[in-house]
């Protein structure tokens, strides 16, 4: 991904100087006080939310790979993620579940939480983050089974559109082990749910 104040080959024009241009579409006036260097936090959120295009999920998880002879559920929960809806660069925020059953390899449990944060600061539709998720881990290990679940709150729904301040999106994808026996699916779903008093997050 190019860096935000690499020119592009259709225009010279700086990535602050497109802010400042959508500043003044909105009605604003760029000069006054409180917005003079408000193109340049923009870019820098910007950079900082969508860091994720610049790291390799793959190589991190391969940088904490371990063998151990452990076959019962890893899981871990309530990982906080923050994304950005694509259709409309609008946040959306919640919780990460991943659970997966190994076979002779586990992952450094803090690669779990770093692998959600890759995929989630990018441009994202929260299926397709989940699906990045879980094919990454199974990619990376070849366990017998992964599964993840993601509950989010999006500001597309709540600020604009439908404003419907309460609604939540859950989604989910299974492989292996969780896909095929229902068992193994029924544990990890309430192992997530376990605790839970009546809020997801």
């Amino acid at each position: 991904m190019k860096k935000f104040d690499e020119a592009s080959p259709v225009s010279a024009v700086s990535t602050q100087e497109l802010l400042r241009e959508l500043l003044l579409r909105l009605g604003e006036d760029p000069d006054r006080d409180g917005l003079l260097r408000t193109p340049e936090r923009m870019q820098k959120s910007l950079e900082y939310l969508t860091k994720g295009y610049d790291q390799d999920a793959d190589k991190v998880l391969r940088g904490a790979l371990f063998d151990v002879p452990y076959d019962e559920m890893v899981i871990v929960k309530d990982v906080e993620m923050f994304s950005l809806c694509e259709h409309h660069l609008l946040p959306f925020f919640g919780k990460v579940h991943v659970a997966y059953i190994p076979n002779g390899k586990v992952l450094g449990l803090s690669k779990i939480p770093r692998l959600v944060d890759i995929f989630a600061r990018r441009l994202q539709v929260q299926e397709r983050l989940t699906v990045q998720i879980a094919e990454t881990i199974q990619n990376a290990i070849n366990p017998q089974g992964v599964g993840v679940v993601i509950e989010a709150r999006h500001l597309c729904v709540m600020m604009r559109g439908v404003e419907k301040q309460h609604s939540a999106a859950v989604t989910s994808h299974m492989l292996g082990t969780f896909r095929t026996t229902q068992n193994t699916r029924e544990e990890f779903l309430a192992l997530i749910r376990n605790g839970k008093n009546g809020n997801s997050f």
